[in-house]
C-alpha cells in the first residue's frame, strides 16, 4: 500500500487527534507516525512511515525546554535552579505524561499491534508518555516550537500550579498537604494487621481523614505500608476531585 492510501485510510484518526490539539495539520504524516507504537510494525510490515521512537527523543528535547519556560516564569523568582529541576522531573516524569495523554484523549488513537493491544497497551504509562512526547515533536515539526509551546502549556495547565509537590519527599507529604488545605484535617494512619513470620512480616495500613478511611496499603514494613495507603489515597482524591485533590 502506497503512503497516500495509507493516509487516506487513516484520515478519520487524524481527524480524531486534530480535535484533541485544537488545530489542523499542514503535514499529516508526522501525526500518523508519532502515533505509531512500534508494536503496530509487527502487524503491518509494509507500512511506509516507521514507529515513533526518533520522534520520541526530539520531543522530550522540546518538551523540556518548555516546561523548564513554564516554570522560571512561574517559579523563577522564588527557587533556585536545583529545586526548579525537581519540578521539571516530577512533571515530565512517565506517570504524569501518561495521564496528560490520557486527558487529551491520546490512548484511543495509537496505533498498537494486536499483541499489545490484548495486552493492555493503550493502559501502560510508558507507551502512552511516548506517544504524547512523539506528538510534541509532531507539533514542532509541522508548526513550529510556538504552536508546540502553545499545545504544551494547555495540556499542562493543570498541572504546573502542582510542580511543588516534586520536591516534597514522600506520598504522606503530599497527602497531608491536600488535606490540611481542601479539608482542614490531617490523615491518620491505623495499623491493622500484621502477619507472617518476623523475617518476613506483612503489614496492612488504613489512612483515616475525620474517621473515614480514605484508603489501605500494604508492605514489609509499617512505613512501606503507610506511604502505599497514601498513594492510594492520593489516587482516590485525584478522581472525585481531580488534580490530585486540590
Amino acid at each position: 500500500m502506497a503512503s497516500n492510501d495509507y493516509l487516506a485510510k487513516y484520515q478519520e484518526l487524524l481527524l480524531r487527534l486534530s480535535k484533541c490539539v485544537g488545530f489542523r495539520f499542514k503535514n499529516e504524516l508526522f501525526y500518523l507516525k508519532a502515533l505509531t507504537h512500534r508494536s503496530f510494525l509487527g502487524d503491518h510490515p509494509d507500512w511506509p512511515y516507521g514507529d515513533n521512537e526518533l520522534l520520541e527523543f526530539l520531543g522530550d528535547a522540546v518538551l523540556g525546554a518548555v516546561i523548564s519556560h513554564l516554570l522560571f516564569e512561574r517559579y523563577g523568582k522564588d527557587f533556585r535552579e536545583g529545586e526548579l529541576s525537581k519540578m521539571r522531573a516530577w512533571l515530565v516524569n512517565e506517570e504524569r505524561l501518561s495521564k496528560v495523554a490520557q486527558k487529551i484523549g491520546l490512548s484511543e488513537l495509537i496505533l498498537l499491534g494486536t499483541g499489545e493491544e490484548r495486552g493492555g497497551g493503550r493502559k501502560k504509562p510508558s507507551i502512552l508518555a511516548s506517544a504524547f512526547e512523539a506528538l510534541v515533536a509532531a507539533i514542532y515539526l509541522d508548526r513550529g516550537y510556538e504552536k508546540a509551546f502553545e499545545f504544551v502549556r494547555g495540556a499542562f495547565a493543570r498541572v504546573i500550579p502542582q510542580a511543588k509537590r516534586g520536591l516534597l519527599s514522600d506520598y504522606k507529604t503530599v497527602l497531608q498537604e491536600i488535606t490540611q488545605a481542601r479539608f482542614k484535617k490531617t490523615p491518620k494512619y491505623v495499623l491493622i494487621e500484621a502477619s507472617g513470620p518476623e523475617h518476613a512480616k506483612k503489614f496492612l495500613v488504613e489512612v483515616r481523614l475525620n474517621g473515614e478511611v480514605l484508603a489501605k496499603g500494604k508492605g514489609r514494613s509499617k512505613k512501606a505500608a503507610e506511604q502505599e495507603a497514601a498513594k492510594q489515597a492520593l489516587k482516590i482524591l485525584e478522581e472525585k476531585y481531580g488534580t490530585k485533590g486540590k
